[in-house]
């Protein structure tokens, strides 16, 4: 299970409160779930651990403390647990993730540290980007495999890529300029819908998908099932 996030003002006003409320209305026990930094809050870890939930929370720089701990960890001393290399649009990716113990993290019950390094290379233009991104995880080692946790991290990425990709690059929502009141909100909101209808459709692209309910002002009423 995964509880994806966006650190934008929209989402510090209704995904934060949002947290509990929502997860309450699940069964935790045993269950893993992944969140962006937005999300790794001490009341929302405590609170999975005491729903009996585990937890893979990335650490960012807006929580610099514990961003800093993680970070400055001897990595290159630490082994490597898991190693993939993927060939897919136009580009190759290898990912290369490193854990260890550590049991002196200020994050309720946090036993391990994570660093993902991800290379990518786009075969058209042949720029190279490197990435590297740290997490923390109530499981114990040897609980799960280095390829459970990655194939965990990259499926959070996955529902990542779905949603706020196609909210960052098709609605270019960074570059809107809404921003008062309840309006930001309102506006994420009508495009979370037109994204999920759109998938419920069997659409995989929704910049083609948009462009082709745009051309006929019946096809929107369609979708949405007000018309037959």
């Amino acid at each position: 299970m995964s509880a994806p996030a966006r650190a934008d003002n929209t989402s510090l006003n209704s995904e934060i409160p949002a947290f509990k409320p929502l997860l309450d209305t699940i069964d935790l026990t045993d269950t893993v779930i992944t969140a962006d930094a937005l999300h790794t809050q001490h009341a929302h870890g405590a609170y999975l651990r005491e729903r009996g939930a585990h937890y893979i929370a990335q650490v960012k720089a807006n929580h610099p403390g514990l961003f800093d701990r993680v970070r400055h960890l001897p990595w290159r001393e630490i082994t490597l647990d898991h190693h993939e290399h993927t060939r897919a649009h136009h580009r190759t990716e290898i990912r290369r993730l490193k854990t260890t113990a550590f049991a002196h993290l200020d994050y309720p019950d946090a036993r391990q540290a994570l660093q993902v390094v991800r290379w990518r290379k786009d075969f058209t233009t042949g720029k190279l980007t490197i990435e590297r991104v740290y997490l923390i995880t109530s499981l114990p080692p040897g609980v799960a495999t280095g390829a459970q946790l990655a194939a965990w991290i990259r499926g959070h990425w996955k529902i990542e890529n779905l949603l706020h990709h196609v909210r960052d690059r098709t609605f270019r929502e960074d570059d809107s300029k809404i921003h008062i009141g309840r309006l930001p909100r309102t506006m994420a909101s009508l495009r979370n819908l037109a994204i999920g209808v759109h998938r419920q459709g069997d659409h995989t692209n929704i910049a083609a998908a948009l462009r082709h309910t745009a051309r006929d002002c019946r096809r929107p009423l369609t979708a949405l099932g007000l018309t037959g």
